[in-house]
């Protein structure tokens, strides 16, 4: 069973929190969002991924980075400190190293794969030093082949092992077996919208996916 594995999303927006909080509840992994930015409401996917799911603290690690700004992490640093002309400091990448923690882990990204951390760091080349498989999350609509056949390609040159992709949104009659025959991954299905997030709903639909056999490794 892959039980160790990074979440990005082909865009912003896509469900890469809902779809990490199905493989936490699905893997009985701890979650970890090591830079979480966008809290001017005061919640961020920590938050909400314990709300759903009702988790212990101790299944919850602390993001290394909270930054108030909705925007791209090199940005979002640069504005914490609230001066333009004194920007604040880049992310240090030492902080971004795995947490000694060897169960099944979930690492949810901020943003895509290209996204930088830092101007001298993008996601991908951080997910590299990471070494683990990534799962890829799409939407499932209209614009997801362009999207997702180009973020696949990004990871295949880096030689980043991918899980699969997992679709998030209603059903499309086209794009699923279109992904299928072109992507040269496993594609995982596609997450419907939910009523209601929350253990039951995510359980449900952890076993209608039957993703504990297509995450065997």
């Amino acid at each position: 069973m892959t039980n160790r594995l990074v979440v990005c999303g082909t865009d912003t927006e896509v469900g890469k929190t809902v779809v990490s909080a199905l493989l936490v509840q699905g893997l009985g992994a701890h979650y970890w969002k090591p830079v979480q930015c966008g809290l001017e409401d005061g919640e961020g996917d920590r938050d909400r991924v314990q709300r759903w799911l009702q988790l212990p603290a101790e299944r919850i690690i602390p993001e290394a980075y909270r930054l108030a700004a909705p925007v791209s992490p090199h940005w979002a640093s640069a504005l914490e400190s609230g001066d333009q002309e004194q920007p604040g400091p880049p992310l240090d990448p030492d902080r971004l190293q795995l947490p000694p923690h060897q169960g099944p882990l979930v690492v949810e990204t901020a943003g895509g794969l290209l996204v930088p951390l830092r101007l001298d760091l993008l996601q991908i080349e951080q997910i590299q030093r990471w070494q683990l498989p990534v799962l890829l999350v799409a939407r499932s609509g209209l614009g997801t082949l362009n999207h997702t056949l180009l973020s696949l390609e990004a990871l295949r040159q880096r030689q980043i092992p991918v899980v699969g992709v997992l679709l998030n949104g209603p059903a499309h009659a086209n794009n699923l077996s279109t992904l299928e025959q072109l992507g040269g991954v496993p594609m995982l299905g596609c997450l419907s919208p939910l009523a209601a997030i929350n253990a039951d709903t995510l359980q449900e639909q952890w076993q209608e996916l039957e993703l504990s056999h297509k995450l065997q490794a």
